[in-house]
């Protein structure tokens, strides 16, 4: 007789195995977590405690009030919303309309299109800096928002063109052909028959362009100057000097600013899954 020997299925883990994959979940867990329960921590304690190791010593809210009462905050979070949007919006048009075109259409130039989009994420900030703000300078620009979601735009469109190309092209071309068999424009197929399939990738894309223009520090700290136009990026510099930081206030900011990028990517994920649900079925 043969003894049948226990061995582990191909595909199942060994406890010690399953032990140690979900112990390295709670560590790197507890490492991206622990750095913003400590910044709402900090946010809660008073000036003489907030460099203190302690976790919460005299709990309060003074940080918030002073913040919201004693300083121009709402007027940067105001212009942030304001230029974040517009980036958002404008930027989910041209990258939408963009990679249709390129991925369903073939006209001149079309190639050199697209490595130009490509090659404009090559540059650096420190190299584009001097020059954009020259143009912007010369066009009257600077110190408006106008011009900075242009520049936020030369960042956040090129990427989700080439995404949004990527996207449109799983999409059969069957789809298109139906609509003009049933007498739809190009744009009436791409607005009525592609676009509702392409959800998943305009949520991506309207959360990259989101976070690219709400996190920004460089260009809006050298283009925009004055209380009534400044941004979050720039105005939480003044709790900074060579002096000392105000780490109550600034907290306290991070803590508030952190509010509408958690909104729009709980946004972005229920709409990405709708999306593909959604493309799945009419597929």
């Amino acid at each position: 007789m043969t003894t049948a020997v226990d061995t582990p299925r191909r595909g199942r883990r060994t406890p010690l195995a399953s032990l140690g994959l979900h112990g390295g979940l709670l560590l790197a867990s507890a490492v991206a977590v622990f750095p913003v329960v400590w910044v709402l921590l900090t946010s809660l304690k008073p000036a003489k405690y907030a460099t203190t190791t302690d976790f919460v010593k005299e709990a309060t809210l003074e940080n918030y009030t002073g913040l919201l009462s004693d300083t121009p905050f709402l007027t940067w979070f105001g212009n942030s919303l304001v230029v974040a949007g517009l980036t958002t919006l404008l930027g989910v048009v041209i990258a939408a309309t963009t990679g249709y075109a390129v991925s369903r259409f073939r006209f001149p130039g079309k190639r050199g299109l697209m490595w130009t989009l490509l090659i404009t994420q090559m540059f650096p900030v420190a190299v584009l800096i001097v020059p954009i703000y020259n143009i912007m300078s010369s066009i009257g620009l600077l110190n408006h928002a106008a011009g900075l979601i242009i520049t936020y735009l030369t960042i956040a469109v090129p990427f989700c063109a080439w995404m949004m190309k990527g996207f449109f092209d799983t999409i059969p071309l069957e789809i298109d052909e139906s609509g003009q068999v049933d007498g739809l424009t190009p744009f009436g197929t791409f607005w009525r028959l592609i676009l509702p399939l392409a959800k998943p990738g305009i949520a991506v894309t309207a959360f990259y362009s989101f976070i690219t223009a709400w996190g920004e520090v460089a260009y809006a700290s050298a283009f925009m100057v004055g209380d009534e136009n400044m941004t979050l990026a720039g105005g939480l510099q003044k709790f900074v000097n060579q002096y000392g930081a105000q780490w109550g206030p600034m907290t306290a900011a991070s803590v508030l600013i952190a509010i509408p990028a958690m909104i729009v990517f709980l946004f972005a994920q229920r709409h990405l899954v709708t999306g593909m649900s959604a493309g799945a079925v009419k597929g």
